[in-house]
């Protein structure tokens, strides 16, 4: 059965037209296309007329599964950042160094990165569901272990375990985004979903800084196992399997029957030959890491992200020894990136779609996905100043009011430059979603790993207004990749060519 164009890969290809008027005038064939309820909104893609397609689920359904996505990003960098407060009393405890202890973090934070490939590759052959389900058991159990472990090595091999199983939905999130909603609704949701992916490294240390100062260090990851635990919960009882293959006609699809047995797996195994094989699913992820835009963006987005992991592993140490911060005073200091992310968050909710309406007019009406990539003209200063003024405060003793103001500036600004980059390269190959996100995450991911294993004592060697401004300038300086990107990416992009997997 013909569900009508394909206007997703159209637009892939030749640019978004999402108003009615206009996509009228262009023939015959786009005749009679499905609109959203404001009834001049084209939806893309186009929802087939099947009940099980994800694009016709409920409002409600579909952000009960956004909310278990959301909700289970929250976990990788928050567990991640808990221990970049532990470590102070760990050392104590067992008589090692806070920076050979910060090897435990620099190992989780890597695996954060290498977990999503594996997230993608595994959620296309087997399906988005059971792999979010079996991670995020794993994440609950190594989790509890990082609670009870009985000294150092046991820690780490249960913290670098804990990092590859709790990333699942941070960088498999995209793909349950693209699979519920419209083209039109992307920036909204992703936005959503990247403030989480902002906020919760914060939240970690904010409140494992209050539970140290009463109690002992197990505790903090105690509260981890539970919040990981709420997440599984929610998992099993309101997530859903989200692939559904539009190139399969809907006579020759096998209806699901069991929510429980998509749960663990056991009707996306019986549908596998609808999916890409074992192999199939590793080469997307090398053919969409080819594609030079995707590759531009996420190495501009490594030297961008890397140094909120940086920041964020070692400011406890920081703030211990410039501002002379007990575990209490850490923990309110945290308020700072929270209030920033929320305000990232509130803005980018309209700024996104503001840039990419106003564009949209000035081009006639069609959308490209180079549009996405003005916010990281507004962004950019954000970053570039905020890491500026943080090197000062911290090597001049400025009021740590002022520190913590620098450090909101530069929140506020990566906040809204994930939601862009991510945006655009979804906009860009729509079909590989899940690669996307995987890439846009292992890049960010490996930058904080690079820095966090020299980021004090390059700061202590030569002062953090050198180390802080050095970042800055090389926040403004991957700048001309973008400026590269908005000139050429839409020709870049066509000489390429589409993903063409052979599923969707």
């Amino acid at each position: 059965m013909k569900t009508g164009p394909d206007l997703e890969a159209i637009g892939e290809q030749h640019g978004y037209v999402t108003d009615l008027e206009l996509l009228s005038k262009i023939g015959t064939t786009y005749k009679n296309v499905k609109l959203a309820n404001d009834g001049h909104t084209v939806l893309i893609p186009q929802p087939s007329e099947d009940p099980h397609d994800p694009l016709n689920w409920s409002w409600t359904k579909k952000h009960l599964i956004l909310l278990c996505i959301a909700a289970t990003s929250f976990l990788p960098d928050n567990g991640s950042a808990v221990g970049a407060v532990t470590l102070i009393p760990q050392s104590h405890i067992w008589g090692l160094s806070e920076d050979y202890i910060n090897h435990s973090q620099v190992g989780n934070v890597f695996m954060l990165g290498a977990g999503g490939i594996f997230t993608c590759a595994l959620s296309t052959y087997f399906g988005r569901l059971p792999v979010l389900f079996w991670f995020t058991m794993c994440a609950v159990w190594t989790a509890a272990w990082c609670a009870g472990a009985a000294g150092f090595e046991d820690f780490m091999a249960a913290r670098i375990l804990n990092g590859f199983f709790s990333t699942v939905a941070q960088s498999g999130g995209l793909m349950f985004i693209k699979d519920m909603f419209f083209h039109h609704e992307h920036a909204r949701k992703i936005n959503i979903w990247g403030f989480i992916l902002i906020v919760n490294p914060y939240f970690g240390p904010l409140i494992t800084s209050f539970i140290i100062d009463v109690t002992k260090w197990q505790w903090a990851f105690g509260v981890y196992t539970i919040e990981t635990g709420l997440c599984f919960i929610l998992t099993i009882l309101a997530a859903d399997e989200t692939y559904y293959n539009r190139r399969i006609p809907r006579e020759q699809r096998i209806a699901p029957k069991s929510r429980w047995l998509r749960l663990i797996g056991i009707e996306q195994w019986k549908t596998r030959h609808q999916r890409s094989t074992f192999g199939e699913a590793w080469l997307r992820l090398v053919r969409t890491l080819l594609k030079p835009t995707l590759f531009i963006s996420a190495f501009y987005y490594l030297f961008t992200f890397a140094w909120v992991v940086g920041i964020n592993t070692t400011l406890a140490i920081f703030l211990q020894k410039d501002y002379e911060f007990g575990p209490r005073q850490i923990g309110f200091f945290y308020f700072a990136p929270i209030v920033a992310a929320l305000l990232g968050e509130a803005f980018g909710h309209w700024i996104h779609d503001l840039l990419a309406r106003v564009l949209t007019m000035r081009n006639k009406g069609t959308f490209i996905p180079e549009f996405r990539l003005a916010a990281l003209w507004i962004s950019t200063p954000f970053m570039v100043v905020g890491l500026v003024l943080l090197g000062y405060s911290l090597e001049r003793k400025w009021h740590y009011m002022v520190a913590a103001v620098s450090w909101g500036l530069y929140v506020f600004g990566t906040m809204i430059t994930t939601v862009g980059i991510t945006a655009y390269n979804l906009d860009s190959y729509p079909e590989g979603s899940g690669e996307v996100a995987a890439w846009l995450n292992m890049s960010r991911i490996l930058g904080g790993f690079i820095i966090s294993y020299f980021q004090v004592k390059w700061a202590e060697s030569r002062g953090t207004i050198h180390s802080f401004g050095t970042q800055a300038a090389v926040c403004g300086g991957v700048f001309v990749l973008v400026i590269f990107l908005q000139m050429f990416g839409e020709k870049i992009r066509r000489r390429s060519g589409p993903l063409h997997f052979k599923v969707r």
